[in-house]
């Protein structure tokens, strides 16, 4: 059972923006899940909302390739095709590269010891099970990465990108084995950037990205696999279904 849909409203947000806001949240988490049917008279039923401003949410989600709107059936949660995640992989990658290696020149000794201390809390959550937990602190590892680059168009490059990274950083994570191995990777990495290596920074995070995506991908491929055996194809498609977005 998903968690609750709820609104919090800013002062003077019209509610359409809201209801969005919350939908967009839900999908990025993953408590919306690719393929699940979002019923406007349901969500506006939980959310304590007229249909008007779910219908709006849910148009400005499909702009922004969240939602897919199918004539006659409804709105759905975007599927995520192996393409989608090749694109925003390729991406990442790049980006990550790049931040590791600007980083390595330009990180100061406290800004080593977060990242370090980063590392630590993730084992911590890591070992406790703690899922929600492991994805924040992964995200600000990262996060102080991009910082330590000192650059701020590719910062805000990254924040232009950083829903649909965050959506598959939680599934990424999920993968059987992957957060064992992401903490190896981490470890290194923030060896390099600390040592000033740039180029070693550079390939160790974009080794890490690829990684990532691999390991991913395994698992989807995995699951559609396993779903097909089961006869269980009436839905939307599988993950490489689509391409929708």
């Amino acid at each position: 059972m998903r968690k609750p849909l709820n609104l919090e409203p800013a002062r003077c947000q019209p509610l359409w923006e809201a209801v969005y806001q919350a939908l967009r949240a839900a999908i990025v988490r993953g408590d919306l899940a690719p393929g699940e049917r979002l019923a406007e008279q349901q969500l506006a039923e939980e959310m304590e909302a007229s249909r008007t401003p779910v219908r709006e949410a849910l148009r400005r989600l499909a702009l922004e390739g969240f939602v897919v709107l199918v004539p006659r059936r409804g709105a759905y949660v975007a599927e995520l095709s192996f393409k989608d995640m090749n694109d925003v992989f390729e991406l990442r990658a790049a980006l990550e590269g790049l931040a590791a290696a600007l980083a390595a020149e330009r990180i100061t000794p406290e800004e080593v010891a977060a990242l370090e201390q980063a590392v630590r809390e993730l084992a911590e959550a890591a070992a406790g099970g703690a899922s929600e937990q492991v994805v924040r602190i992964d995200t600000d590892f990262h996060g102080r990465i991009y910082t330590a680059s000192r650059n701020r168009r590719l910062m805000q490059i990254v924040a232009n990108l950083s829903d649909q990274i965050q959506r598959f950083r939680m599934r990424s994570l999920a993968a059987p084995g992957r957060l064992k191995d992401t903490l190896s990777e981490h470890r290194r990495l923030v060896a390099a950037i600390a040592r000033g290596d740039a180029a070693q920074a550079r390939k160790l995070a974009e080794e890490h990205i690829e990684r990532a995506e691999a390991s991913l991908l395994k698992a989807q491929q995995q699951a559609a696999g396993a779903g097909e055996r089961s006869g269980g194809g009436g839905g939307r498609g599988g993950a490489g279904g689509g391409g929708q977005r």
